[in-house]
């Protein structure tokens, strides 16, 4: 009898620790890690602006979008934008973001949450898959928009899927120039580039020396997984290190709208053909976003 009773004590401590791990992860794992490797594949050759499989990355952001029943202030969740090229000054005619929108439940402000989908291509035959830079963002933009879909905000949130990146920020830059509501609404741009893996298990939200009304949320988050949230890279007098202007949330905060920025810092594969989808860690990269899910949920609560 006593044994049996332990052994029934431990089915219900095994009970136990299996829902709350149901609860505490929000994120598909399997979904977000199907995603990413999808959009880092040699199918989509590196998501150039303009290329087929840039096209084919929307196409894929498009579909999910509708398949949640999302809305968006863009015909068929697209707006398409033109940039000159300033590396090659080249005009590229008909790129696009891939823009959804949830409405909130109790507030008329927005929460825009970014990472670009573009990447640099095939180079002198070599395919520049970007699985880290930046599949990883958009891969967890969609699992963000899965999460919201069935546990409406409070804020209105804007999943924007930008393109143009690499080529100085363009698809952002369109994004906050044609914006469909006044910018005086956003409270925040979350921005995620490159969150995929780090040989230290560190993930970096960068943005509270410039909003430091932010920093008390991120502090107050709960560790998960592995993942060491580090806040930093945000000091102008770090020079090369301060990342206030490294990917699409400098738009926004040229714009004086707050910001968090989530990355990794770089690893020996940034900008080479090996940043494939082979190279990311899984576990880490499921952790990481599911770190950034919490911090919106909180920035939720408490903007």
């Amino acid at each position: 009898m006593k044994y049996q009773f332990k052994f029934i004590c431990l089915l219900l401590i095994l009970g136990v620790a299996l829902d709350f791990a149901a609860v505490a992860q929000n994120i598909d794992k399997d979904k977000l890690i199907a995603d990413i490797e999808y959009l880092s594949s040699d199918e989509l050759e590196g998501r150039k602006p303009l290329s087929e499989g840039n096209i084919k990355a929307q196409k894929h952001i498009r579909e999910r979008f509708g398949s949640l029943n999302l809305t968006s202030q863009y015909s068929d969740f697209t707006q398409y934008f033109s940039f000159m090229n300033p590396r090659d000054s080249v005009q590229y005619e008909g790129a696009a973001n891939i823009v959804g929108f949830i409405p909130g439940s109790e507030s008329e402000y927005l929460i825009v949450i970014t990472a670009h989908f573009d990447h640099l291509g095939v180079i002198n035959g070599q395919i520049f898959n970007g699985a880290d830079d930046n599949a990883s963002g958009t891969a967890a933009l969609l699992a963000m928009a899965e999460y919201f879909s069935v546990n409406r905000p409070k804020h209105s949130i804007m999943f924007a899927a930008v393109d143009a990146e690499e080529m100085g920020h363009q698809g952002a830059k369109a994004l906050v120039a044609d914006f469909p509501f006044p910018l005086e609404q956003v409270k925040l741009n979350i921005n995620m580039d490159m969150i995929s893996r780090n040989e230290n298990n560190e993930l970096y939200a960068s943005g509270t020396f410039h909003n430091p009304k932010l920093k008390p949320v991120l502090e107050s988050l709960e560790p998960f997984g592995q993942v060491t949230l580090k806040l930093g890279h945000d000091d102008p007098e770090m020079g090369k290190d301060d990342w206030t202007f490294s990917s699409d949330h400098a738009q926004f905060h040229l714009k004086d709208i707050p910001h968090i920025y989530f990355g990794v810092e770089d690893h020996p594969d940034y900008h080479k053909p090996t940043d494939t989808f082979e190279n990311i860690d899984q576990d880490f990269y499921h952790q990481a976003a599911e770190t950034v899910l919490r911090a919106v949920k909180a920035f939720d609560e408490n903007l």
